[in-house]
């Protein structure tokens, strides 16, 4: 079992660098990443939260390219993290490896199947980490662990090199505490150009549907103007 400093959150510690050629501008450049145990590492088993599972496979021979992508983009892995049991714990519980405590609420699960990878972060082990949500897996976790998770939508990151689940819904996702770190791995993942996000023109408020809520009309419009002040400046 891993020692308590590191939450249980780690299955094996692991240092991936990236390439030697990596420059120092790259956008994840000295940034710490850990790696859910169910994506392709080479060199290592991938053990699907489950020790018959891994006893029975073989060692990977290539790294999942999301990985590749991430270590690419100037980032260092850590490890591979403990995960809910053949990726079907929403909990984040696994009786053969440990259940990764909580760093949040520590009488309180963490939340799965990316229990580790959520856990690693919400606990200062690394800067951000790899998971995957099918069903919840990084959504579920995230909230738990008070920490921000992104599911995308299907099929815009590869899942080449990731054990399959539910292959027509799963998805590789992320976690970060940092807003804006969550931003740079999506910009990588997702191979997004790093540009300023356009102004809109102008901003229709469906006041019919808004009436409709429980919560004051007023309160709702005002904090939606606040919104979009802090996001595009001066607004009218």
């Amino acid at each position: 079992m891993a020692a308590p400093s590191d939450c249980g959150a780690f299955m094996n510690r692991i240092v991936l660098q990236p390439p030697p050629s990596a420059a120092v501008d790259l956008p994840l450049h000295g940034l710490t990443f850990a790696v859910k145990d169910i994506f392709d590492v080479e060199g290592q088993v991938t053990g699907f939260g489950n020790p018959d599972w891994a006893r029975t496979h073989a060692i990977a021979s290539s790294t999942a390219p999301a990985v590749l992508s991430i270590l690419g983009a100037g980032a260092t892995c850590i490890g591979k993290t403990v995960m809910g049991e053949m990726a079907y714990s929403i909990n984040g519980e696994n009786k053969h490896y440990g259940t990764p405590m909580n760093p949040r609420a520590e009488d309180c699960v963490p939340g799965g199947s990316s229990s580790g990878s959520a856990v690693a972060v919400g606990a200062k082990l690394a800067d951000f980490s790899l998971g995957t949500d099918t069903g919840g897996s990084v959504r579920v976790p995230a909230s738990y662990c008070g920490i921000f998770g992104f599911r995308p939508s299907h099929n815009l990151v590869t899942t080449a090199g990731v054990i399959p689940m539910a292959q027509s819904f799963d998805t590789v996702g992320w976690f970060a505490r940092d807003p804006l770190v969550l931003k740079k791995v999506g910009h990588v993942l997702l191979q997004l150009p790093d540009i300023d996000p356009a102004k809109p023109a102008q901003i229709i408020i469906p006041k019919d549907c808004f009436c409709l809520s429980s919560i004051p009309y007023e309160l709702m419009t005002n904090a939606l103007s606040k919104v979009a002040e802090n996001l595009f400046g001066g607004w009218h």
